[in-house]
């Protein structure tokens, strides 16, 4: 990547960690802090002039909340490449999954170290997707399966068995090399079969192919255990 690397626009109320997550993402070599937002108004308007790769979006925002404005920001076709990772002092469920379907490509909470917050930068920068680990399939399943959830929705006929077999294992944890080592496929394959997952579940990310494989009733509370090899 040329220029300064990932651009992060830091979008947080609060000035002191707003300034805090700012001069991280100036002192980590590859990264630049691109701008920032107090408001979550000003972060839809701040991602639409400045386009960086990555926003860190704290839900609690005033003006307009952290999830509307990941919502608008994913939403925009201009700003359809911008990957947000969602901040929170609060693991409760409703924010997790409200996110995701949002179009978060991850979700952390702020007593997450730096060292580790900068790595989830990475991740969702290079497109993958990240939820910290208090905060994944269990919640996404409470939610999804939980009571008023409607009935599952099958998936379209024109997801193969094998495919569905790649959107399991996705929903149970597993990384592309995982899922390569665990079905004795090629890296390109596995990568082509996530692909046209995406594609046929209208999906923005591995995030959202989650939240398909508990809706579909694929992967459910209490199953989402990462199958032995």
């Amino acid at each position: 990547m040329t220029g300064p690397g990932v651009r992060v626009l830091v979008a947080e109320d609060q000035a002191m960690l707003r300034g805090s997550l700012r001069f991280l993402i100036d002192h980590t070599p590859g990264m630049a802090a691109a701008g920032e937002a107090a408001t979550g108004a000003e972060a839809v308007e701040e991602a639409r002039r400045l386009l960086p790769d990555v926003v860190l979006m704290d839900i609690r925002m005033p003006v307009l909340d952290g999830i509307e404005a990941t919502r608008r920001i994913c939403a925009d076709p201009r700003t359809s490449g911008v990957r947000v990772l969602v901040l929170t002092t609060f693991d409760l469920d409703e924010y997790v999954y409200a996110a995701l379907h949002a179009g978060a490509a991850g979700f952390l909470l702020k007593d997450t170290p730096p060292a580790k917050m900068i790595e989830a930068v990475g991740v969702v920068a290079s497109g993958e997707s990240l939820l910290s680990p208090s905060v994944t399939r269990r919640l996404i399943a409470a939610f999804v399966r939980g009571p008023g959830a409607g009935r599952p929705s099958a998936l379209p006929g024109s997801v193969t068995e094998r495919e569905t077999e790649v959107l399991r294992l996705v929903a149970s944890g597993f990384s592309n090399s995982e899922l390569a080592e665990h079905l004795h496929l090629s890296m390109a394959t596995v990568k082509t079969h996530i692909g046209r997952l995406l594609a046929k579940l209208h999906a923005r990310d591995r995030a959202q192919l989650v939240i398909a494989a508990y809706e579909s009733g694929l992967v459910g509370a209490g199953r989402a255990e990462r199958p032995r090899a």
